[in-house]
């Protein structure tokens, strides 16, 4: 079973919001909002989506590269989770 599959439900999820949040914009737009308030919400969405693939991305190094909590090999296991780690303050 791929950890896509088994994190199907939450990422749908997360994804629906997405599809909320870009709505919301539309909206915004369609009904002339204000920019800061177009801006504000565009900005959300970037947060989403950044959220979205440090998720996916540690979720990938841990399937498919090396899970910190699991492999047997120290210095990997660091490795990993310093990648972890530099991928969740890059994207923050």
């Amino acid at each position: 079973m791929s950890h896509l599959t088994r994190n199907k439900t939450k990422l749908l999820a997360r994804i629906r919001r997405l599809k909320g949040q870009v709505e919301a914009i539309e909206r915004a737009l369609e009904a002339e909002a204000p920019c800061g308030e177009i801006l504000n919400l565009t900005a959300s969405v970037r947060g989403a989506i950044t959220g979205l693939t440090a998720e996916l991305i540690e979720d990938h190094i841990r399937e498919h590269i090396s899970n910190p909590d699991k492999d047997h090999d120290p210095a990997r296991a660091q490795g990993a989770a310093e990648l972890i780690e530099a991928v969740r303050m890059y994207l923050k």
